[in-house]
């Protein structure tokens, strides 16, 4: 069975803080002296603070902000615990200002409460130019685990805003913390050419972008503090050696020609961008984690800092996108606004947003409206999304272009285009790009998995693609797709029982894939076990097949064999 690459959305947000891991009344690891379980629905409060809960837990936090603060004003609760999670809730909706009104004090509240608290009220002092009374907080020990990291790359920014240059000089440190150090580095290398010491700036700089493996914010930053110090010429060389690494990075191209046109160099980052890109980093390792609301306050705090930061913007959106909350999702990627560097990821995805929303018109034409600007990564969008919705002669067509633009073939665009080619039955023309791109990836177990998988079910190259999905299934021994795929080119091959054994295991790990399901009741049938045969078939018809497995399906169970035998015949067959 073939998965062509599509777009995933992730697992729901996970539950608030490292702190609070005892549930929606837990604080410090204990739970209240409130027997909520027992609490009679009908109490207004209580229902409030319930409907709060579940969008909180939901990643609705507008509507959680709004439920709680009716729940408080009830009186019918205790107010430390709702006035923690209206705090939470305000967080987490962008709403620092009062965030920071509520931030949890006392012994009452929980750690993690207290803690988050006092970053939000570091970064509403921020915010405000307020600067000494940030960096006293953040410096102070009030804001601990799992907040170290953020707090101490707020740190240089808030002494800078308090007018300490020395002190904003101070490279951070969190023992073990490598994010912290690098990081830490570039801030310091802004914060140094902010005070005018340009040599040391630039040995942080370089130490970071004159590596085997720069990160793309590192040559960014190394590059525009060259062009600002008028250094055209050694700008543009550093970013010919970052497009050699790699040729298609559009912030790279950008940089160039901005630098070879002489303009405008890029502007030095103000104090508050500064703190705010210090806190994009945390916020990504928070997400890389798993912690997903978490991550997002960390976004949140950031934007309040730097309300324009569009990767922060964008990484708002994919959180919500991961949750399941489209609407807001898209509402995040709009912020991004056109001259962004992120401005095409973000009009990319927010097409997909509306595509995970059953609005696939909407998705199709926000990617031909970017793909119009005739940007490589727009029209690739857009190709994917054609594809996506079953338009690959269109989807054939642009990526046929992008190929020819290509000065070395991609790996990737040759199967997109190869998959389309074969939905569209150019067989040949999909067997060609699928082997070269094969040639150029001869370990992709998605290649591998695809090429086999259309060989098997043509009834051609057997012993070959037999080979090739194994090793696609040894290198994704729980990928009921491929397995699928092993069990197929056993039958196949006649040998119906190791069918039988794989293609179980298949149906197990994709109980509601109907082509499986089909496999298998085929599988069954060649062993003699009609009835369970039959079962799987009638099984099929309710999982929502396409049209060709259905009317398979049918034709099997009404004359009980089907037109030549149960997929005796080599067929051509879709995913």
């Amino acid at each position: 069975m073939r998965h062509p690459l599509l777009i995933a959305v992730a697992a729901p947000l996970v539950l608030y803080l490292a702190g609070c891991a005892g549930g929606p009344l837990a604080a410090g690891g204990a739970e209240r002296d409130v027997d909520w379980a027992t609490a009679p629905l009908g109490a207004s409060g209580y229902g409030l603070f319930l409907a709060g809960q579940a969008a909180l837990n939901d990643g609705r936090s507008d509507e959680a902000a709004a439920y709680f603060e009716q729940a408080a004003a009830t009186g019918d609760l205790d107010a430390g615990v709702v006035s923690e999670r209206a705090f939470i809730a305000a967080v987490l909706a962008g709403d620092i200002s009062k965030a920071a009104a509520l931030a949890p004090e006392g012994e009452e509240a929980s750690e993690g409460g207290r803690r988050l608290g006092q970053l939000a009220v570091a970064v509403e002092d921020m915010a405000h130019g307020r600067g000494k009374e940030a960096s006293q907080i953040l410096a102070g020990d009030a804001i601990g685990f799992p907040h170290r990291s953020a707090a101490a790359l707020l740190q240089p920014w808030a002494s800078a805003m308090a007018g300490d240059v020395e002190g904003s000089l101070v490279r951070p440190e969190v023992r073990g913390d490598r994010l912290v150090e690098y990081i830490g580095q570039l801030g310091q290398a802004h914060l140094f050419e902010r005070a005018r010491r340009y040599d040391e700036a630039e040995t942080d700089f370089k130490a970071l972008a004159q590596t085997d493996r720069p990160s793309e914010m590192a040559v960014l930053a190394y590059g525009g503090f060259l062009e600002r110090r008028g250094r055209r010429a050694d700008a543009i060389a550093l970013y010919d050696a970052a497009l050699a690494r790699e040729p298609h990075r559009a912030s790279y191209t950008a940089a160039r020609a901005r630098a070879a046109a002489g303009r405008s160099a890029p502007q030095a980052p103000s104090l508050k961008e500064g703190a705010a890109q210090a806190m994009l980093a945390p916020a990504a390792a928070m997400l890389s984690a798993k912690q997903n609301q978490l991550g997002l306050a960390y976004l949140r705090l950031a934007l309040h800092l730097d309300p324009r930061r569009a990767e922060a913007w964008v990484m708002v959106g994919d959180v919500m996108a991961a949750a399941g909350e489209f609407e807001q999702a898209r509402a995040a990627y709009e912020k991004v606004k056109p001259g962004a560097a992120e401005y095409a990821t973000a009009r990319a995805k927010l097409a997909w947003a509306y595509q995970a929303a059953d609005d696939p018109e909407t998705a199709i034409r926000i990617a031909r409206e970017a793909a119009a600007s005739g940007d490589t990564d727009a029209r690739l969008n857009l190709a994917d999304l054609l594809r996506a919705n079953e338009r690959f002669a269109e989807s054939a067509e642009i990526l046929t272009d992008l190929i020819a633009q290509q000065s070395e073939p991609d790996w990737r665009l040759l199967y997109a285009r190869g998959v389309a080619f074969e939905r569209t039955g150019r067989w040949a023309e999909a067997e060609k790009d699928l082997q070269a791109a094969l040639d150029l990836r001869p370990d992709e177990p998605e290649l591998l998995n695809y090429l086999g998988y259309s060989w098997i079910d043509r009834g051609e190259r057997l012993k070959e693609a037999l080979g090739m999905v194994e090793k696609a299934v040894a290198s994704n021994p729980r990928n009921g797709a491929m397995i699928d795929s092993l069990g197929w080119a056993h039958y196949r091959l006649g040998d119906y029982a190791k069918a039988v054994e794989l293609l179980e295991e298949a149906v197990e790990l994709e109980a509601g894939d109907p082509e499986i399901n089909n496999h298998l009741g085929d599988a069954y049938w060649r062993v003699g076990r009609r009835d369970e045969a039959e079962f799987q078939w009638r099984r099929v018809l309710t999982l929502d097949p396409d049209a060709r497995i259905k009317a398979d399906a049918e034709a099997k169970l009404a004359s009980g064999l089907g037109l030549k035998g149960p997929a005796e015949a080599p067929r051509v067959a879709g995913p």
